[in-house]
């Protein structure tokens, strides 16, 4: 499928996305998340897909949402057309992971996409932040809500009152970020974290990430308790006596991702 406002490649096992508006900065207009959400779709239902990667370019992941897209709205053309509900969650909905490659700028929509990916992978030039409140208005795709949770309540509310940028030191210390990489190596790393996750077993991976998701919805018991079910539900599959059994006997194992 060819689209306008990214880019689609295929590595082995691993989906990659770039965010292809480089002349306003990876702005995200309704056109791209669309787009962005077709091809998540897709590398979804594709199962020799396990992995996937997102980025932008070296300038920036993402600045943010369209200004000129969105400046003129009102109230009811928001919330009757579903302003960012409708397209800019498919990254949550994904069940594969979902890896944020980020270098220069990762601001407003496109530090809240990056928050939606599973890990985050920063250049050592990005730069985050929630600047909504310079242009009159707050975060509204889970900005508020997800860097509080990353970050802790001080830090988030710093960033979100006062709309300046973290750079990567003070967001790695933060908590917000996997790893931080040199620039020229960003995607490479990427790549390789991608690869290595979709070595594994696919339904392993998918019960740890649903796993440590609900550790973000639920009390602590509560959460011990549905990782323990499905450490028990694991017992049943092919996978789980295949990696124990090639563990014993030394070898690598072969997975049936069942």
């Amino acid at each position: 499928m060819v689209h306008d406002n990214i880019l689609v490649e295929q590595h082995g096992p691993v989906g990659l996305i770039r965010l292809n508006r480089p002349a306003v900065l990876n702005a995200l207009n309704n056109a791209l998340m669309t787009e962005l959400g077709e091809a998540l779709r897709a590398f979804e239902r594709d199962p020799a897909t396990r992995a996937m990667v997102i980025t932008g370019n070296a300038k920036a992941f993402a600045a943010g949402a369209d200004i000129g897209e969105i400046q003129g709205q009102g109230f009811a053309d928001a919330y009757m057309d579903e302003f960012i509900t409708a397209n800019w969650e498919q990254v949550c909905r994904c069940r594969k992971p979902v890896i944020a490659a980020v270098a220069g700028l990762a601001l407003g929509g496109g530090c809240e996409l990056a928050m939606m990916c599973d890990l985050i992978i920063a250049a050592d030039n990005a730069r985050f932040g929630q600047p909504e409140v310079r242009v009159g208005t707050l975060p509204g795709a889970g900005g508020t809500q997800r860097l509080t949770r990353a970050i802790g309540k001080a830090r988030a509310m710093d960033l979100c009152l006062t709309g300046r940028f973290m750079d990567v030191t003070e967001a790695e210390r933060a908590g917000l970020l996997s790893r931080v990489v040199p620039a020229a190596q960003l995607l490479d790393v990427a790549l390789e974290v991608a690869h290595e996750i979709a070595s594994h077993s696919a339904l392993a991976v998918k019960l740890n990430k649903e796993a440590v998701n609900r550790a973000f919805e639920t009390t602590l018991a509560e959460g011990v308790l549905y990782e323990r079910r499905l450490l028990h539900a694991s017992f049943a599959s092919a996978d789980q006596k295949e990696g124990m059994q090639a563990f014993t006997q030394k070898r690598v194992p072969v997975w049936r991702h069942r």
